[in-house]
């Protein structure tokens, strides 16, 4: 007899009874995980700017600099240290209040490229941003 090798995946039997709101140290974890990344998002930026555009040319010599360049080196520390933080917060809350509460990472993403790299900030990028802050709030609320 063959073993049984398909995926086992168990269900909680009322979704409904699980619970929504956030504790103090699942807000914690979760702010860590937003936190790191968006530190992510700056070193890697930082380090995308010392290594110099991509070409065709110097594309091989680009992917071996990444191992020797310390603000990319950072960076993926830092996105490993925010993925960790959420895999412990997926342990703990649901799904669909920890995504859409991962996703303030896209307001710390304009505001670095904002407030550090003199990035444009049009009135519609501002939209968007307002409206990924209400739907966080909208969805998150109880």
């Amino acid at each position: 007899m063959m073993p049984d090798y398909r995926l086992k995946v168990q269900f909680h039997p009322d979704p409904r009874k699980v619970k929504v709101k956030v504790t103090p140290s699942e807000f914690g974890l979760l702010f860590v995980s937003i936190l790191a990344s968006s530190f992510g998002q700056l070193f890697l930026k930082l380090g995308a700017l010392h290594l110099g555009q991509v070409t065709h040319q110097n594309a091989i010599d680009h992917v071996l600099r990444i191992a020797t360049t310390p603000s990319l080196l950072v960076g993926l520390a830092a996105y490993g240290i925010g993925a960790v933080s959420y895999i412990l917060v997926l342990t703990r809350v649901k799904l669909s209040v920890a995504a859409p509460a991962a996703s303030l990472i896209y307001l710390s993403s304009v505001l670095i490229g904002y407030f550090i790299f003199k990035e444009g900030l049009p009135p519609i990028r501002l939209a968007g941003l307002g409206l990924i802050v209400m739907g966080v709030v909208l969805v998150t609320a109880r």
